[in-house]
Order: C-alpha cells, then structure tokens, then sequence
C-alpha cells in the first residue's frame, strides 16, 4: 500500500507524520563490529568473560551496562558518557554493543566527529539534526479496521486482457460474515501478502493495508502441507470493523524534515535534507508536548554518539554544553583516544582535548588494552565471523602479533590469509600462510621504521639525520 501520511490540526497549520512501509531487500556484509550482538551482562549486570561477541573490558562493559539500565528505565535522560582508552581497546565495539543491547525501539545514532566539517551546512545545524535524530516520538492514535478469516477470494479478469481486475472477498469472525467488493489496488495488496481462504487479515480502511496475522485453526489438518513455519491463530470474535489504537513510531528529525519539504515524507528518502529552520522545531516541539499531556504521545530518548570527539572545535563543544541539558535531550556518548592535548579551535591544552566544563558534566569509562587471552578469543571470533578455518598454532601468531603491533592490524591479517590459503587450495589457515601474508603488509611500527631508515630519499621530509637516529 502507499505510504500513508497523518495529519493533526492545532493552532499552528499541521503537524505531519509519514508512515512508510518500505520492503528492502537486505545485504549482509562482515564489517569491524559486526560480530557484536550486545554488551554481554547477566542480568545482575555483572560483564562475562566472553559473551555476544564482547571479550574483556569488564568494567568498561559494567559501567555501560548500569549507563543502559538506566536508559531503559528512562532514569537518565541529557547525560554523556566518555569512553576514553588507548587506540584498539574496544571503545566503538563497546558503543555498538549497547546500541544492540538497546534494540529497535530506542534510537541510536552513531558518526564521527569528522563528518560534521564535510556536510554542506551549519556545523551546530549538523549536530542539532543529529540530536533531535537520536530522539524517538512514539505517537498514539486511533484508526478504523477490518479484522477477520478469509473464506473465498473471486477475482474477474476482463475477457480482452485489458482494464481493471475487480473481485469480491468474503470475511468472517465467530459472529457475523459479510462479503466486500475489490479494486484493483486491494486486489494488488492481497496478492502482495499472498493472502488465500483461511487467512486470518487485518484491513487499514484509510491506507488499505492488508496484514496477515496468521492461519486460522480451523485450516490445522492442512499442517503438514504447510510447514512448521506456519502460525496459527484464533478466528476474531465480534464485529468485523473495529476501531484499534496504533502507534506510530518516529525520530523528531524526521517530523522536522517532513514538515519543511514540500515533498513531505519523500524528502526523507532524498538524502541531504539541508538546513531546517528554527522556528518549525519550535512548533513541533510545542505540539509535540501537546501530545504528551494528552496522552497522545511519548518521548524516547535514544543515544548519539560521536567517535573520535577531539575533532571536534571550541564552536562544537560550546554548543554540546548547551544542548544536553535541553529537556528533550537524548543520552550522549562521545569516545576518544587522545591524552593530553589542544583543544581544536584555541591554542588552550586539556585532557582528551576536551574543554574543562565539558568534562565535567561527563561520566568517564576507561577501557584498557588486552591482554594476549583475550586477543585470541577476540581473533576466534573474528574467524568463526569471517568464516575462515585456521589452525591453533595459526592463532597462536595472530595473537603474538596483536601484541606486540596492534589488535587491528591482526584481524587485518585473517582475510588475506585466507586467499592465500585458498590459493594454495588448503582448508584451513596454516603458520606459513600468516607468515606470507606479514611479509606482505607492513604494519605502522614496521612502516614507520622503514621511513626512519629511508626518510632521505623520499621527496618530502622534514627529520635531519639527528632527528632520524632518535
């Protein structure tokens, strides 16, 4: 069915809230963290060893753990969170993990500190449409349906080949049965969701959206020709138009673009949305909380977090400062690998190149770097998720060389060992192919020797030889 579009009348014009239903045909692909289904805690919220793709870090894990409960119990609402550690210790992993954990109803959105300085617009007009992103409006309203068992399906097809189908779809519930001419475009829907005499349906009557709800068990004899897939359900009792209370689920950017585009929802799809003016999220945010004191809508406060925060200028910070102690301000988690250094945008130095009264208003986590156990079984992981055999001895090197170079670096290594492997037409990753492999890639401490050695003779430095042997 097309998207449907809800509009509510108030003083301002309208508000508009665009229900679309897209079918996305999905593409699954091994990224850096796509091993991570959550944060790995019991329910005491206590860090196991190694647990849904999580290895280590168990205060770090602890500490989140007690950052989520809070969130789900809506305790904490406006804070930020600091993950701060050396680079490698599983500080994305660690956000990824609690957007997990949080599932689909809580918003999460996740970019770096960079993107806000290659986006054609206002760098606070960025992180504002990126805050109001991370905030969830749950709204409530009531929509008239048709529920029941399907008993027959007649559809006429013209004799030529040519005009509109038309048809008619018989319907009943425990009380009553009733017989209902079709278009083509319910004929469409209820070809799209394959719906057949047994089928228990819902009908949308203002979007004509069809929902299957199930096999109704009067049609129980026929399971095995359907599988055990199949779900079975109660035929509905009662009338068959009802009136049923839907909630539409939605992010207050995306009220704020639909109803500053004269596209409405499509614009959504568009991909730059460009600047929005303040004075729309004004009115949505007047009305919104409207809603919430009639019990017509509700605020769910999602999580922002910002990798890489130390690029970040003073411009951004002060506007951050400002914004989580808004009302309506999600839950902000910024992560860094810096130490002690200048604040971008001012020659004023401080630690994680974070101003002072920043830091301040942030719980600070400290992740600290693995240990050679937990770098094995991060490396098993990544194995079983990429889906390449490798010998134990061959996991024994991985290890010793996530040591002493980097652990990214490491994980680097398993596909193209892998290739190799396959080249050679093995089954599984020996030593001699990780050795191939590390002869083949340099990593940043080998590069960097290299150009110590050789520094001279590119056409660009800036070391003496003094400089150089230091």
């Amino acid at each position: 069915s097309f998207p449907r579009t809800t509009s509510w009348n108030g003083k301002m014009s309208h508000i508009r809230v665009s229900e679309a239903v897209k079918d996305i045909s999905r593409i699954e692909r091994i990224g850096a963290h796509s091993h991570i289904h959550g944060l790995g805690l019991d329910d005491a919220l206590n860090a196991r060893k190694v647990s849904q793709g999580m290895v280590g870090q168990r205060p770090a894990r602890r500490a989140v753990g007690i950052i989520l409960r809070m969130i789900q119990e809506g305790r904490i609402a406006g804070r930020a969170i600091l993950l701060a550690g050396e680079p490698g210790t599983g500080k994305t992993a660690i956000a990824m993990g609690l957007a997990q954990s949080l599932g689909e109803n809580v918003p999460f959105t996740s970019l770096s500190a960079s993107e806000l300085f290659s986006l054609e617009m206002n760098k606070t007009e960025a992180l504002t449409q990126a805050l109001r992103r991370s905030i969830g409006v749950k709204i409530k309203e009531e929509t008239d349906i048709v529920e029941g068992e399907v008993v027959d399906i007649q559809i006429d097809r013209p004799a030529d080949g040519t005009g509109n189908k038309v048809g008619k779809l018989t319907i009943k519930t425990t009380d009553m049965e009733t017989m209902y001419d079709l278009g083509q475009k319910m004929i469409d829907s209820l070809a799209k969701e394959k719906i057949e005499a047994g089928d228990v349906i819902t009908i949308d009557k203002v979007s004509g959206r069809v929902t299957k709800l199930g096999r109704s068990y009067t049609r129980a004899q026929d399971y095995d020709a359907m599988g055990p897939t199949t779900k079975f359900v109660q035929c509905p009792q009662g009338e068959l138009q009802k009136r049923k209370d839907v909630v539409h689920s939605v992010t207050l950017h995306e009220v704020d673009v639909i109803n500053s585009r004269p596209q409405g929802f499509l614009s959504l799809f568009a991909g730059d949305t460009g600047e929005i003016k303040s004075e729309i999220r004004d009115q949505i945010d007047l009305k919104v909380a409207t809603w919430r004191e009639e019990s017509r809508a509700e605020i769910v406060p999602g999580v922002l977090f910002i990798d890489e925060v130390h690029m970040l200028d003073i411009e951004c910070f002060s506007f951050l400062n400002r914004a989580i102690e808004n009302d309506m301000a999600p839950i902000l988690i910024v992560a860094t690998n810096r130490g002690i250094t200048r604040i971008r945008g001012t020659q004023q130095v401080s630690p994680h190149g974070i101003p002072i009264d920043l830091l301040d208003r942030l719980l600070i986590v400290e992740t600290i770097p693995y240990s050679p156990e937990e770098i094995y079984q991060i490396i098993s992981i990544r194995c079983d998720e990429e889906d390449v055999e490798m010998t134990d001895e061959a996991k024994q090197l991985l290890t010793k060389i996530g040591s002493e170079a980097t652990l990214r670096y490491a994980i680097h290594l398993i596909q193209p060992s892998s290739v190799v492997c396959q080249k050679r037409k093995g089954t599984e990753v020996s030593l001699e192919d990780i050795r191939k492999v590390y002869d083949l890639f340099v990593d940043a401490k080998r590069s960097a020797e290299f150009l110590n050695q050789y520094q001279s003779q590119f056409v660009f430095h800036d070391m003496d030889d003094s400089d150089g042997e230091q």
